[in-house]
């Protein structure tokens, strides 16, 4: 199915764990012809084509993407539309442009009323990533067995939303798609709320004056690995809790009703409703392995 090359011309505008990863992909399938970088670090860029993950890079965005059949956004969620608005006059016609975004609502309201006709959009998100970020930190086989979630509106052209299937189908991502409350709410719970409870987590540990030194310092194997996503670009989450205010809000207020529950029973010193509480969790967990 792709012997061919899927994408002539493909300009990744945020070249960095995300961008980067699938550009190495769709070169190590053959899926693509060349491949434009575009950033404001230009170290970074320069870093990119010494690691082959693209073959030029242009930081104005206008000449990036000129004769591009798809353009990938990789940028904050809450830089997307303006980076859109910025690329657009140097689109060819029947480009697509497709994102990252772990925010689709508000990606989506914002890029959609931008598009001149003949310019395709079609909302994406690849579920996968590192606490690493810059072209260095890209590999191709990051998504490989990850899920990637499309979501497109009745503004979305078929064969444009096809071409995005087939994209991220050879770099090894399982295809599905879904409406954009369920996409936003979906990564409330899975994504959005464990990273602010690592940051919070943290945070509180991190803060705890009871002694004269640091006591993050005597943390180990279990608390790094549940901490890990809370070296995650800040910028970036900052950019997500406010661009899904509203359901991770709501997961928010569900996560602090449970914890609540955890507390009030160590509180009362209640070992029965502890090992309930404890044992159905881990019933949740050990079913999604």
């Amino acid at each position: 199915m792709f012997d061919n090359i899927l994408i002539p011309r493909l300009t990744i505008i945020g070249v960095g764990l995300i961008g980067g990863s699938l550009s190495l992909a769709l070169k190590e399938a053959g899926a693509v012809g060349e491949v434009i970088g575009c950033g404001r670090g230009k170290p970074n860029l320069e870093k990119a084509i010494e690691l082959g993950v693209i073959d030029s890079y242009n930081r104005d965005p206008v000449e990036a993407v000129k004769d591009a059949d798809v353009v990938f956004l990789a940028t904050p969620v809450k830089t997307l539309a303006s980076v859109t608005q910025r690329c657009l006059p140097g689109l060819k016609s029947g480009a697509i442009i497709t994102d990252g975004g772990s925010v689709k609502g508000a990606v989506v309201k914002a890029i959609e009323p931008l598009l001149p006709k003949g310019i395709h959009f079609v909302p994406g998100h690849p579920i996968a990533g590192t606490e690493n970020s810059g072209a260095e930190a890209a590999f191709p086989s990051l998504y490989h067995g990850k899920s990637c979630i499309l979501t497109p509106t009745e503004n979305t052209d078929p064969r444009a939303l096809e071409l995005i299937k087939q994209m991220w189908t050879v770099v090894g991502s399982d295809v599905v798609q879904m409406t954009l409350e369920k996409h936003d709410k979906v990564l409330a719970a899975i994504s959005h709320l464990p990273h602010m409870v690592a940051y919070s987590l943290v945070n509180a540990v991190g803060s705890y004056d009871h002694y004269e030194e640091n006591i993050l310092e005597y943390s180990a194997g279990g608390f790094r690995d549940f901490t890990r996503i809370a070296s995650s670009d800040p910028t970036m989450w900052r950019d997500i809790a406010e661009t899904n205010r509203e359901a991770l809000l709501e997961m928010m207020e569900q996560f602090e009703g449970f914890f609540a529950e955890l507390k009030a029973d160590i509180a009362a010193g209640s070992g029965d409703k502890l090992l309930e509480f404890f044992q159905r969790s881990k019933q949740l967990r050990d079913a999604i392995l």
